[in-house]
């Protein structure tokens, strides 16, 4: 089965409330974050943050709503860009 054809929510989530996690990539805003131009950086790969929601996108996606407390704001990302900081196997 290829990537485009898996569906996150056959499965539980990756991450839980409240896990520490670590950007594994650079995140741009692709027009959905407010207050910021397209293509505005809005986090940098390696940067600590805790899971505060969990939400769907497509209905096959789990999306990780992200609090970042050193830029104060919260940034939605994918599992594939981020590994868990309180677990063994980054979350995986």
């Amino acid at each position: 089965m290829s990537r485009e054809e898996v569906n996150e929510l056959d499965g539980p989530p990756r991450f839980d409330f409240g896990e520490k996690v670590r950007t594994l990539k650079l995140i741009r805003n692709d027009g959905t974050f407010p207050g910021k131009d397209i293509g505005e950086v809005l986090v940098k790969k390696g940067e600590v943050g805790y899971v505060a929601t969990i939400g769907t996108f497509l209905q096959r996606y789990y999306i990780y709503g992200v609090e970042f407390p050193e830029r104060g704001y919260r940034v939605g990302m994918k599992a594939s860009e981020l590994e868990s900081l309180d677990r063994p196997g980054g979350g995986s």
